[in-house]
């Protein structure tokens, strides 16, 4: 098998730190001699041949990188149908990767894009192309298998236990006269494990949040309630974390927008505010709700450095299990203690991470099901310890990279991407 180039691409929802993996690729890459191209947009820019020459980027501009958040190269939600339903899709991307001398791949994301990486691998194979593929981990939702923790969560733990704790302060200020209950709505569809990271800003049972709202447990509106006016007559005020997956007890979810993703997945809204709502017409208190939104997995200025110092190091072994031959694998993260916090990196198949999720373990939450236990607390906390601030300019601005994302010369004809 020739060196050949390495095609990196971004998939997904984007975080703090997968820009950081980027940097890991490319910087280990070069140091072995290897050219690196880059999908715009994911596997949509692979299969209408918009590729990005990596190497027209200065070390600066790629040191810069490890700081800056987004998808420098730009993501997407795609996902490759099966072989027998689209036979075509695979063989333009086939005729991609060799027009470019492409023999390594890398996709760095989540669960559908494990999936996705997986699939290429196969039909490499299938068509007689050789091809290394390897799946690079990245999600705030914290949902992938195997791992120990996905890069992108850490960081995004860690803005919302801040977020929490300082509204928190806001809202005990003005309770006696103004705000009693105040909700913060947290991504996480199925899985409440950026919800538990609410968690960590409460250190005894009267600081915030007083009462977490989990995916993995059913929402029981009359004994939320009574708990919300517990703790408003115990305290003087109540803050409330609640996931964007909350479930009422027949599975629906409560804040179903309509539609659906391209991965199929029901798109969500709006329960923090639907909650704050429900808290006004029952009880009567006054409410204010925060929905964080994108402003969770993007705030790079406070990055989690245990979240950074992992994202690098999983695009660096990506490179390397690559050049060694390592097909269809995922550098995952290893925990090797707790006290002191020790972890390491190895390679997982990639067929025991695509399709399966891993959702909050029962004994991370606390039996009247409003908060976390102390073994979620030994989990988390590690996670989101240290800062790894970006450098800020004399206008008071963090200081962040836009790449140059040189076009590389197509040499295939254009191609339409149909269903998205």
């Amino acid at each position: 098998m020739s060196k050949g180039t390495l095609l990196y691409a971004q998939s997904g929802g984007v975080t703090a730190v997968i820009n950081t993996t980027a940097a890991g690729v490319i910087a280990t890459a070069r140091a072995n001699g290897l050219k690196v191209l880059a999908g715009r947009n994911g596997i949509i820019g692979v299969l209408r041949e918009e590729l990005i020459d990596t190497s027209k980027e200065s070390p600066a501009a790629i040191r810069a990188l490890r700081h800056t958040p987004g998808g420098a190269f730009g993501s997407c939600r795609y996902k490759l149908k099966s072989l027998e339903e689209n036979r075509a899709q695979y063989e333009r991307l086939i005729d991609v990767l060799r027009a470019h001398d492409v023999r390594y791949f890398l996709y760095n994301g989540g669960n559908d894009s494990a999936d996705t990486a997986n699939k290429v691998s196969q039909i490499a194979a299938a068509f007689g192309y050789p091809l290394i593929c390897i799946g690079v981990p990245k999600t705030v939702d914290n949902d992938l298998a195997v791992t120990d923790t996905c890069p992108g969560f850490g960081s995004a733990a860690k803005y919302t236990a801040v977020s929490m704790l300082e509204a928190s302060l806001d809202v005990a200020s003005m309770s006696e006269s103004s705000t009693k209950v105040f909700v913060m709505e947290v991504m996480g569809r199925h899985a409440g494990w950026l919800a538990a990271a609410a968690g960590l800003a409460a250190k005894s049972p009267d600081e915030a949040p007083h009462i977490i709202l989990f995916p993995e447990i059913p929402f029981e509106e009359e004994k939320f309630l009574a708990a919300v006016d517990k703790v408003v007559k115990r305290v003087g005020w109540c803050s409330v974390a609640v996931s964007e997956g909350l479930r009422t007890p027949d599975g629906k979810f409560l804040a179903e927008a309509g539609g659906k993703d391209a991965f199929g997945h029901v798109q969500l809204g709006g329960v923090g505010p639907q909650i704050a709502q429900l808290v006004k017409s029952k009880l009567g208190y006054k409410q204010h709700w925060a929905v964080p939104d994108y402003l969770q997995r993007s705030a790079r200025h406070l990055a989690s450095k245990t979240d950074a110092d992992q994202a690098w190091a999983v695009g660096e072994a990506a490179v390397k299990y690559a050049l060694k031959g390592m097909n269809a694998v995922m550098p995952v993260i290893k925990r090797v203690s707790d006290a002191p916090f020790r972890w390491k990196i190895e390679p997982a198949p990639l067929s025991k991470v695509a399709n399966h999720e891993k959702t909050l373990p029962k004994n991370f939450i606390r039996k009247d099901g409003y908060g976390i236990t102390d073994k979620a607390r030994a989990y988390l906390e590690p996670l989101i310890r240290g800062e790894d601030v970006p450098p800020y300019g004399k206008d008071g601005l963090p200081v962040y990279v836009r790449l140059k994302n040189v076009p590389v010369k197509k040499k295939l004809a254009d191609y339409a991407i149909a269903d998205r």
